[in-house]
């Protein structure tokens, strides 16, 4: 099996163009289940859809979530109708198989004045403190998802049209950066990041303290950070802001079409989680003026 997970894998990669956090989904999910597989000493190619279901059983039993059983399920089938494509196996044993129903979570989400006192937290008075602001300024300018931020290259910025290209596996997509953010991220850009940079070939746009491109522990610790500096009781995370930038701008009369485009969400039924925030206000005005609200 191990032979083949890696001939997936390498398929995923090439032919399909997935980017690096899928990649370790996919690689995290199937080698979970190559050694379920290996402690029933069964062969992965006689697996039956009954196996399917006992894997789901096992899963359950050892306290996995809906959420992760889910996801794990549609990396086995991905794999399993790899193979089948292949003449590997003659049926894929997880056709008709059913995900755990998962519960919609409600978003976490700030208000705006939250936002806006977590965003005055950071000083533009060192390095850190302007890259901090920066950083902050743009993720709730943005939306866009913590490992799209790190991710990002200096030159996917353009500071004079006011854009950012986002890079996720084969998609692209051009981010509008508001003002505020603009002036944060040129600041750091201009003052702060060619002083943090150990070495001029360096292409991440947020860096370290050791001039490296930043990690998702190292983003996430920033905002934990300053949510404590703002006495914020709420949980914040990289996400929260995600949410927190769909939320404001739907309450401010954006359509959510153009929001699923600045998410990069490929199904508008992901964006629709937002409508439940929709300003009262909104509500009101359109009970006050529809002829058959």
């Amino acid at each position: 099996m191990e032979e083949q997970l890696n001939l997936f894998f390498k398929f995923l990669e090439t032919e399909k163009k997935a980017s690096k956090n899928t990649l370790q989904s996919y690689r995290r999910d199937l080698e979970q289940f190559e050694k379920y597989i290996q402690k029933t000493e069964k062969e992965f190619t006689k697996i039956t859809d009954e196996g399917i279901k006992e894997y789901i059983k096992y899963m359950q039993e050892i306290g996995k979530k809906p959420s992760t059983i889910s996801r794990g399920l549609a990396s086995i089938r991905s794999f399993y109708q790899y193979e089948t494509r292949n003449k590997m196996i003659e049926k894929d044993p997880t056709e008709g198989i059913q995900s755990p129903k998962i519960e919609k979570r409600v978003p976490n989400v700030l208000t705006s004045k939250e936002v806006a006192l977590l965003l005055e937290q950071p000083k533009n008075v060192d390095l850190k403190g302007t890259r901090d602001k920066a950083m902050l300024e743009f993720a709730y300018a943005t939306g866009m998802r913590v490992t799209e931020i790190i991710s990002l290259n200096i030159d996917d910025i353009n500071l004079e049209q006011g854009y950012a290209t986002c890079r996720n596996g084969r998609k692209e997509r051009a981010v509008p950066i508001g003002n505020l953010s603009l002036k944060a991220l040129k600041d750091y850009i201009l003052n702060a990041r060619k002083i943090m940079i150990k070495d001029e070939n360096e292409k991440a746009l947020f860096v370290n303290v050791n001039g490296k491109r930043l990690t998702r522990q190292g983003f996430w610790k920033i905002i934990k950070y300053y949510k404590e500096q703002a006495h914020i009781e709420k949980d914040i995370t990289p996400h929260v802001l995600r949410h927190s930038f769909a939320t404001h701008l739907l309450q401010n009369g954006a359509d959510l079409k153009s929001i699923q485009t600045m998410l990069g969400h490929s199904d508008i039924l992901s964006t629709q989680i937002y409508m439940q925030f929709q300003d009262e206000s909104l509500k009101n005005i359109y009970k006050k003026a529809h002829p058959r609200a």
